[in-house]
């Protein structure tokens, strides 16, 4: 009997997702848990594995389509097994809700149901870009299923109502005067993504906290690549089109950055890896100097907790917890995965709950919540060779740290000439939550711990 194949839920508040490419084609033969697809959504691309093993009859859904949750995305069966009609006649139908079978019983689609927020159900990108542009969407036609607005109609709609504004002879930078300025409001949302805000940290639909950007959004991105004479047009990823965004949202129009550079010297660090590296892998855990500059950071952040913090209309919220966000470099880009509660882990725990992350962010294995909360986020950017670099603050996080590469130098030691294993460290900052005293004392803590490093 054919099995379909289904769009799964990939987070808690992820309610669609969208096919970036197939890895199978109609007729390939797929074992069971075979990588089928991969799908994207703002958070994570993640792999989709065949439910069951068999031929793959049908794709329902193309690639670069975005479709909810439990949406029919193909169908697997025997070789020679007819398509049921409902599957055959629906095929390229992405708003189609799932089909019910023998082994899956599914209850009918209801109409859609008012939101928290006074509205109708809307997706975390939906939400987020009414927030940023200060949109009713009870104006907006929604071309979705039951007449959802869909991140497309956000975009028309945009496009609409700005195409007037942008013909007229105003200035092009002009802000709207009843709203506040870009830098007098929070972003939302973790590194390299556009995202929904974490739940805790929702404010009421009539006084958004995202910063209010007049610019407009990217435009559609095309699917292919386009020759010419001149060079090549490489057509945007999901992926890529998120970091634009976040970048342009966070750099620009959010929060004043202010990057302060320390030198550590990592000998003591070397010393203790030298001597534990071992051990650690016994225990199946490789040890990297990330494990201890993120040690290192929860130690400044307890002294420091302005920088462990958020800026809020309401004031600076200080968080209790300490989630540290470790960007990790993939192929179409970085996804930053949050190793959560890190004031509660040694070097062991901290160590293995990296090692963990990194694998299962580079095999497309994390889940969107899992990219989702930190609070503080730090990036390596050392491991291609760079010695010293401004990141770009994850918002609505306060700091970033920024860890160059770590080479041989000469230093002037109680008079003497000696060598040393150093790297320049940055801290990139909101200037509106904190100043530079905070963040040099962040510095000097992170230094102190690092080059008198102790179990």
């Amino acid at each position: 009997m054919p099995t379909n194949i289904l769009m799964p839920q990939l987070g808690e508040s992820v309610v669609e997702g969208t096919v970036s490419r197939w890895l199978k084609q109609i007729g390939d033969p797929v074992d069971a848990f075979e990588p089928l697809l991969e799908v994207s959504t703002d958070k994570v691309e993640t792999e989709i594995p065949a439910p069951v093993a068999g031929v793959l009859l049908s794709i329902q859904v193309e690639a670069g389509k975005t479709v909810a949750k439990g949406t029919v995305l193909g169908v697997i069966g025997a070789a020679d097994e007819a398509l049921p009609e409902a599957e055959a006649a629906g095929h390229g139908d992405v708003t189609q809700p799932m089909r019910a079978t023998q082994e899956t019983p599914v209850a009918s689609p209801a109409a859609p149901t008012p939101s928290g927020n006074g509205g109708w159900h809307v997706t975390p990108v939906v939400a987020r870009m009414a927030a940023e542009h200060a949109l009713d969407l009870a104006q907006i036609q929604g071309s979705g299923h039951g007449g959802r607005v869909t991140k497309k109609d956000v975009e028309a709609y945009l496009e609409t109502r700005e195409a007037p504004a942008s013909a007229a002879s105003a200035p092009s930078f002009a802000v709207d005067a009843e709203a506040p300025a870009p830098w007098e409001t929070p972003g939302s949302g973790d590194l390299f993504k556009p995202t929904d805000a974490p739940p805790a940290r929702s404010t009421p639909a009539t006084k958004p906290s995202a910063p209010v950007v007049t610019s407009q959004p990217l435009a559609p991105a095309p699917t292919t690549s386009v020759n010419t004479a001149e060079g090549e047009l490489v057509g945007l990823s999901l992926m890529r089109k998120g970091i634009a965004e976040h970048m342009v949202m966070s750099k620009l129009h959010t929060a004043p950055h202010v990057t302060t550079v320390f030198e550590v010297d990592l000998s003591a660090v070397l010393a203790h890896q030298a001597e534990n590296k071992d051990a650690f892998a016994r225990q199946g855990v490789g040890l990297t100097l990330t494990a201890y500059f993120v040690a290192a950071s929860v130690t400044a952040l307890r002294a420091t907790p302005y920088i462990n913090a958020e800026w809020r209309d309401e004031g600076i919220f200080l968080h209790e917890r300490i989630h540290i966000g470790l960007a990790v470099a993939l192929d179409e880009g970085l996804i930053v995965p949050v190793l959560r509660n890190a004031q509660d882990l040694n070097l062991l725990g901290i160590a293995r709950g990296i090692n963990d992350l990194a694998a299962r962010a580079r095999s497309k294995k994390l889940s969107a919540d899992e990219t989702r909360g930190g609070t503080f986020t730090l990036s390596n950017h050392g491991v291609s060779g760079s010695l010293i670099a401004t990141p770009i603050i994850n918002q609505p996080q306060t700091g970033i740290l920024g860890v160059g590469l770590m080479e041989q130098r000469v230093k002037v030691i109680d008079g003497m000439i000696a060598i040393r294993p150093c790297a320049y460290v940055s801290l990139t900052f909101d200037h509106r939550v904190t100043d530079g005293a905070t963040g040099d004392r962040f510095m000097q803590i992170l230094k102190g711990k690092l080059e008198a490093w102790e179990d």
